[in-house]
């Protein structure tokens, strides 16, 4: 075997890993309806350019992480500043890793398994009385909702705080994984779900 084929295999074995550090090997989505709404497609670098775009249900092939980043660019403080946004959750990430010792793509998996509502409640109007009914989340809503929560309640946390959003991020993600109640995204879960299924 020549030193040039050698090379050449060494370059394909490398595992790509999210910022050079975080590994895709082996992370699995419990939850056997949010599977393939959650894209674990090994990235180093979240960013797409926005591709999926101008299709419908394409977003479900963007990666976790970089829908995360995207959610987290709401209207004020972050808008349209992706770098910055993209520093701020790999901090975060960082400090996810520092403090439970696990993959932080792992521990964003948990949480959003434990933050989707399954159901939520919709209105029905008849002979201009208007009332709640309750009905199943699609398997997409429930992971748009869970990232908008997540994103939230570490904004919300953050505000006229004198730690950091990263902080405040980490902390959001580290106790949703645990199902935390103290969660903002957990207990908007719950609450979504008691009013739906008081709504039955």
């Amino acid at each position: 075997m020549t030193a040039l084929s050698q090379k050449q295999e060494g370059k394909q074995e490398k595992e790509i890993k999210l910022f050079g550090k975080w590994s895709f090997k082996d992370l699995k989505v419990q939850d056997i309806g949010l599977e393939h709404y959650v894209s674990l497609k090994p990235v180093v670098v979240p960013h797409s350019m926005g591709r999926h775009e101008h299709k419908r249900f394409r977003k479900a092939n963007v990666n976790i992480v970089e829908r995360l980043v995207n959610n987290l660019m709401r209207p004020g403080k972050n808008a349209g500043k992706k770098a910055k946004v993209t520093n701020i959750v790999k901090q975060a990430f960082e400090i996810i890793n520092l403090r439970t010792g696990k993959n932080p793509i792992e521990v964003l998996v948990k949480a959003l398994e434990n933050c989707s509502p399954c159901e939520d409640t919709t209105r029905i109007s008849m002979g201009g009385v208007v009332y709640h009914l309750s009905v199943d989340v699609a398997p997409q809503r429930r992971i748009d909702l869970a990232i908008r929560h997540m994103c939230e309640g570490a904004r919300q946390a953050s505000l006229n705080n004198p730690r950091s959003i990263e902080e405040c991020l980490a902390e959001e993600l580290i106790m949703a994984g645990t199902h935390d109640m103290k969660s903002y995204a957990v207990a908007k879960r719950h609450e979504i779900e008691r009013v739906a299924q008081a709504s039955r």
